[in-house]
This record gives C-alpha cells, sequence and structure tokens, in this order.
C-alpha cells in the first residue's frame, strides 16, 4: 500500500493550480442519468470517487468517454451519455465504497419511474443518514420501501408530481437528490431550508443548461418547475474551494506564500475570513487567490456550520494549522459527531490538543516533530500532510488511499511549490 513521506520545514512559495470540486463533480456526473442526449463535463478532477461513480454509471447504461487529456495534465473532460438505461439499481458492492452513490437515487426515480439503490456503507440511518433524502423524495410523489438493504423508489404513474418539502436541518445531499428529482416532475416543485452550498449552485446552474427551469438559487427556497424532457449540455465543474482552502492552511503553517490559481474567493468566504483573523494576509485577484503568512500565527474560535459558514471540510486542517498559533484555540463541530479522528495522529507528532465532547482546545507550540502516522479519512489525511510539512524530520503518512478520493496529484503540486514530500509503495 503507497504512503507519502515528508520531510518538514520547507517554505512554500509558488503556484498552486485548483482543480475541479470533488464535491460539485460527484453531483453534477448524475445529471446525466436525466437526458438521453450527451452531457460533457470539463474541468472534472482526475480522483478515485469520480473513476468511482463513473463505474457506477457504465452499470446503469451511461457511455463514458474522456476525450483528449494527457495523462500528465490537471482535469479532464468527460462526456457521458445514456442514452438508454439498462439498470435502475445501483448495487451494495459501489455504493458501499462511496457514499456520494446514493445521487443517482434523484435522477434514476426522475427518468425512468423507479430505482433500486443500496443503503450507503452497509448502514440504514447511521451518523450521516438519508432519512432526509427519502422523506424529501416522499413529498415529491415517491413510494419508497426499504428492504434487504435497500431502497426502492418508485414513482406512481411512472412519474413524479412535484410537492412541497422543508427540510427540518439543512442537508446538501439531500437537497442535491430532491433537485434533480424535481426537474422531471409533472407539476411544481418548492424546497425550504434547502443547502445553499456553492456545489448546490453549481447543479443548479447545470441542469439550467440542460433545459431545467429552477429559480431562488443560492437561496433558502428552491421553486423547481417541471419539464417533459432535458436536454445535453457542455458544463465546466466549479474549483474546489475545500483543495484551495487546504492548500492556504498549508501556506500559512509554513510561513509560505502561496498563489491558488484558478481559486474563487467568493465560495470560500468564511475559510479566507478565518485566514486573515488567524494573521494570515489574503489578498483577492482576479483568477486566484493569493496566501502568505509573514508573521506569527493568532489562536481563533471557530465553529463549523452549513454554508456561508465555516466548512466541517476545512475543521481539520485548521486545527494542523492553529497548532503553530500563539495561544489557545477552540474549533467546535457542529456537523458530524465523529470528526477529530485526526486528533491522536496529530498528537503522535507533539501537538497539544484536548477534546471534550464537539470541541477540541488547540494549544499551539513550538514545534511538530516527525512520525508514523495514520489517516482516517479523507480531510484528516491532508490534515496530516500539513503537518507533516512544518514537522521537524520525516513524516509518513499511511492508508493514502483516503487522499487520492479528493485531492488530485496532490503531492506533485506541493513538490513545485516546494515541499520535500514523495510517494512510495508499499
Amino acid at each position: 500500500m503507497d504512503r507519502i513521506i515528508i520531510r518538514g520545514g520547507n517554505r512554500l512559495a509558488g503556484r498552486i493550480p485548483v482543480s475541479g470540486a470533488k464535491n460539485a463533480a460527484l453531483t453534477l456526473m448524475p445529471c446525466a442519468l436525466l437526458t438521453d442526449e450527451p452531457l460533457t463535463l470539463r474541468n472534472l478532477p482526475r480522483l478515485a470517487d469520480v473513476d468511482g461513480f463513473g463505474h457506477l454509471l457504465n452499470q446503469l447504461g451511461v457511455s463514458t468517454m474522456v476525450e483528449g487529456a494527457h495523462p500528465a495534465d490537471f482535469g479532464r473532460v468527460m462526456t457521458m451519455r445514456a442514452q438508454r438505461l439498462t439498470s435502475t439499481t445501483a448495487p451494495y458492492d459501489i455504493v458501499r465504497k462511496m457514499r456520494a452513490s446514493i445521487l443517482v437515487l434523484g435522477p434514476l426515480l426522475a427518468r425512468a419511474g423507479e430505482a433500486t439503490v443500496s443503503l450507503p456503507g452497509g448502514c440504514a440511518i447511521g451518523n450521516r443518514p438519508i432519512d432526509l433524502h427519502l422523506k424529501a423524495l416522499e413529498a415529491l410523489g415517491a413510494e419508497i420501501e426499504l428492504a434487504a438493504g435497500y431502497v426502492k423508489a418508485t414513482a406512481p404513474g411512472g412519474r413524479l408530481a412535484g410537492g412541497r418539502y422543508t427540510f427540518p436541518i439543512v442537508s446538501v445531499g439531500a437537497t442535491e437528490n430532491a433537485v434533480m428529482a424535481a426537474v422531471l416532475a409533472k407539476g411544481t416543485s418548492i424546497l425550504d431550508n434547502a443547502a445553499r452550498e456553492p456545489e448546490i449552485v453549481d447543479l443548479c446552474n447545470c441542469l439550467l443548461a440542460m433545459g431545467a427551469r429552477i429559480t431562488g438559487i443560492g437561496g433558502e427556497t428552491l421553486t423547481i418547475e417541471g419539464v417533459d424532457r432535458l436536454h445535453g449540455a457542455t458544463y465546466r465543474v466549479m474549483p474546489d474551494r475545500i483543495e484551495a482552502g487546504s492548500y492556504a492552511c498549508a501556506a500559512a503553517i509554513t510561513g509560505g506564500d502561496l498563489e491558488l490559481v484558478g481559486a474563487s474567493a467568493g465560495d470560500m468566504r468564511a475559510t479566507l475570513a478565518a485566514l486573515v483573523e488567524a494573521g494570515v494576509t489574503v489578498e483577492e485577484q482576479r483568477d486566484s487567490v493569493r496566501v502568505a503568512a509573514t508573521g506569527g500565527m493568532r489562536p481563533l474560535t471557530l465553529s463549523t456550520a452549513p454554508y456561508p459558514g465555516f466548512a466541517t471540510d476545512m475543521q481539520a486542517q485548521f486545527m494542523s494549522m492553529l497548532t503553530q498559533a500563539d495561544g489557545a484555540s477552540v474549533l467546535t463541530e457542529t456537523i458530524f459527531e465523529n470528526r477529530y479522528m485526526h486528533v491522536p495522529e496529530l498528537a503522535r507528532m507533539g501537538a497539544d490538543i484536548q477534546v471534550a465532547g464537539r470541541s477540541a482546545v488547540v494549544r499551539g507550540v513550538t514545534k511538530l516533530v516527525g512520525a508514523q502516522v495514520m489517516a482516517t479519512d479523507l480531510r484528516a489525511s491532508m490534515s496530516l500532510i500539513i503537518a507533516g510539512l512544518v514537522a521537524e524530520g520525516e513524516t509518513t503518512v499511511s492508508r493514502i488511499y483516503h487522499l487520492d478520493r479528493g485531492y488530485e496529484r496532490l503531492e506533485e503540486k506541493l513538490q513545485a511549490v516546494g515541499a520535500d514530500i514523495e510517494r512510495v509503495g508499499g
């Protein structure tokens, strides 16, 4: 199994290209199920999760073609066509590996009038439940049955009627599934307390390009007027705001100066505001964001929240960065209850972090020390990379398949700006 080895202490400086957003790509790809015409996505990141989702679409009858992409290039152009669906079942062996697979439920139901999708991760309603997905679809007219570890959804008469649903809590995935289901419904659908993340906006804009009728984009209430059919389109995936924020933390912890090429400052306001509060210089440019650390880092008090609040996907990276702040920082995780699994690994490197319930106190230390550490999830993996960049000596990060799910060619990008980092086999 591959590992990443980092010899810390190098200041990062230069330009890093920001890839297409993983979370947007995995939401846009199932839109191909909504039409029999081609959907072409540009700026699609080269990631394990994207490959996995492509495999799932192939299982459902979608042809996929990568156009003119050289292996050394960042990003891809992929054309998908679901001219004829050959299956409406997303099997367990694929869905268990990637929770985003649940996002085929809404479009399959809208296009074919039926869908059978494995419960993700082999868990029915766990820490990341899908109950809101199902309740929203029921509000649009679906009939739902849970049987043998699968969700079986049908649209009476072969087509959803449309309806109104108010999400009791903000849910990005449930909003995405409901929007994709509603675009081909007979009537008008209204989704209240909808998620407002930039990835939701990206989804809606792609659907508009395919002929959908959606108003209220970017707000808490989405109104979707169902249409009889959608057509093909060509659409560019938005830049990855989490990747950009991660490299911003890497610049800050190493006292570096990075230009994040392609980053959209408007999509990452909370991240940039927190960096500025910590004493990091942020300069918004036309097609990039420059991040420079020129002095001591100040401690922060941060709480994760749905967009436009501070993203839960940035919590682990900021925790690593704040190990070098002058004082104690307090981070509170409000989205997921088990998102501090990186803390014991950071402690192996000398970090002083105390967890109490949903809050963690990070006391700044003078130095971190390289160690053998193990990645536990995608963002936790990146937090260990960030810590390793400043740690004294050598850090070895194992189980890096998590990183390959969400960071396109991470070691190549970091090497290009001065990091002493390499991937080794076995």
